[in-house]
């Protein structure tokens, strides 16, 4: 987080969970037909900020 407003910061917990080290993990589930799209957004720039066990895909496409 960067900002100044304590109010942000409190209710920071709507949409983020709390790790280790004051680092803010997405509540989110991803879910997808294919794996490849998974494997394009953990190797993307903003892929670990999920937590591994919330990509849920099948093994073919649509």
């Amino acid at each position: 987080y960067n900002g100044s407003s304590d109010l942000q910061l409190e209710r920071m917990n709507v949409y983020f969970n709390e790790a280790s080290g004051h680092k803010y993990v997405p509540r989110a589930v991803l879910v997808d037909l294919e794996p490849g799209t998974m494997d394009a957004v953990r190797s993307g720039p903003f892929g670990e900020l999920f937590r591994p066990d919330n990509f849920v895909f099948g093994q073919s496409s649509a």
